[in-house]
C-alpha cells in the first residue's frame, strides 16, 4: 500500500511527529509493504509504546488525508533487533537502500532468511541451535 507516490511522503511525516514525541527516529525507510525504523530509546521509553505512538498516528494521517484507496493500517505485530553502536552507520545504509533492496527479493524472504541465520522461529523465540 505504500506506493512510490506516498511512501516518502509518509516516511517523512513519521520521522516528524515521532520527534515531535521525543521519539529519536534517526531513519526510516522501507518498501511497499513495510518500513524499517532506526530508534534510539530513552530510559522511560518502551518499544511497545514507541511503536504504538508511530503505528497508530501514522494510520490515522494517512487515513485522514486519504493517501490510499482503501482504509490503511499497520500489522498489528512488529519486529525488532538491538543494534550496537558499532553497527549504527551500517544499519542506516541499509534503511536508506530499502527499495532497491527489495526490488530483488521480498520482505518474508528476507525475514525468513534472518530469522534463520540468527537461529529464529516463527514464534520469535530463540532456537536451541
Amino acid at each position: 500500500m505504500l506506493r512510490d507516490e506516498i511512501r516518502r511522503k509518509v516516511f517523512m511525516h513519521m520521522k516528524e511527529y515521532a520527534m515531535s514525541k521525543g521519539i529519536e527516529l534517526d531513519m526510516i525507510n522501507g518498501y511497499l509493504d513495510h518500513a524499517h525504523c532506526l530508534l534510539c530509546l530513552t530510559r522511560e521509553q518502551t518499544l511497545g509504546d514507541v511503536m504504538k505512538i508511530i503505528k497508530g498516528e501514522s494510520a490515522y494521517w494517512i487515513n485522514k488525508n486519504k493517501l490510499t484507496r482503501t482504509k490503511f493500517v499497520w500489522q498489528d505485530d512488529y519486529w525488532a533487533v538491538s543494534v550496537s553502536e558499532a553497527h549504527v552507520t551500517r544499519v542506516r545504509g541499509y534503511i536508506l537502500r530499502q527499495e532497491e533492496h527489495h526490488k530483488g527479493k521480498t520482505f518474508e524472504t528476507e525475514i525468513n532468511r534472518f530469522m534463520l541465520k540468527y537461529g529464529w522461529t516463527n514464534s520469535n523465540k530463540k532456537t536451541n541451535s
